[in-house]
């Protein structure tokens, strides 16, 4: 799936237009091409760092968004197989559930901050580079999905796949010691952390007769007592592990925005 663009001749050639206060201009062909570890045409590397601010003032310029396109669903199908064989007794709900934490505009912006240091080198238009668009996480993530794209359609799948395991190996593995893998009411916990709510608590019921009682407990949060998850069991331990279960799911939704979709 080689596909080679026009390359401009010599180094790094400067786009025509730079009169945007935003243009971080050279693009780079070192460092990022280097934490990325692969090659990538200077055109097709400028397109996969430009924003449709950028474009939209430079009339002919394309932008990064069908790149991200591809390289969304690259990555997508890079990280479930990575997870399918590596728990091979999760349930597709489970393995969902990691895969979109994996691929979070949260996980994805902290991988361009951190390993790419994408911010300097994203062209934006004016408006959206003095509202600190190089920062922002939604662009961040997007830039991380078109570089994987730009690398696809450069290099076709085997290279991408490459690039993806030297992006987000670490944060697999970081998933994969929250959420199901830990107990229920922990990881409640830690997700309402995240999400600056204070720990949830748990509203006992019991019904039924004594030999065959049945517990409710609802995970509750705050002065106000909101449900934010409820579970029945036949101890008090596991109506609270089923409820925390459902409360952990419900935040998690809420609480972690989708790269490209928010």
């Amino acid at each position: 799936m080689s596909h080679h663009h026009g390359t401009r001749s010599g180094e790094f050639a400067t786009p025509q237009h730079t009169d945007t206060a935003s243009a971080p201009l050279p693009v780079p062909s070192g460092a990022l091409l280097e934490a990325l570890g692969t090659t990538i045409t200077p055109d097709l590397l400028v397109e996969a760092l430009t924003h449709r601010s950028f474009a939209h003032e430079h009339p002919g310029t394309a932008n990064y968004e069908r790149l991200e396109f591809l390289g969304d669903a690259v990555l997508e199908l890079v990280v479930t197989e990575t997870l399918f064989a590596a728990h091979p007794d999760m349930t597709e709900g489970q393995l969902a559930k990691m895969r979109a934490k994996a691929v979070s505009e949260e996980s994805l912006s902290a991988i361009a901050r951190n390993k790419l240091h994408a911010g300097p080198y994203i062209l934006l238009g004016r408006g959206e580079s003095d509202d600190g668009g190089a920062d922002k996480s939604s662009i961040l993530c997007d830039i991380v999905e078109a570089l994987i794209g730009a690398t696809f359609v450069e290099h076709g799948i085997e290279t991408a796949r490459e690039v993806v395991h030297r992006l987000i190996d670490d944060t697999l593995r970081e998933v994969a010691t929250e959420g199901p893998a830990l107990d229920w009411k922990t990881s409640l916990v830690v997700k309402a952390h995240e999400l600056g709510l204070e720990e949830p608590r748990y509203r006992m019921e019991v019904s039924g007769p004594e030999y065959a009682q049945v517990f409710t407990a609802r995970a509750i949060l705050g002065d106000a007592g909101t449900v934010i998850g409820t579970g029945t069991g036949s101890s008090k331990r596991k109506a609270q592990l089923a409820a925390a279960e459902a409360a952990w799911h419900a935040l998690d939704a809420g609480g972690t925005p989708v790269c490209g979709r928010g």
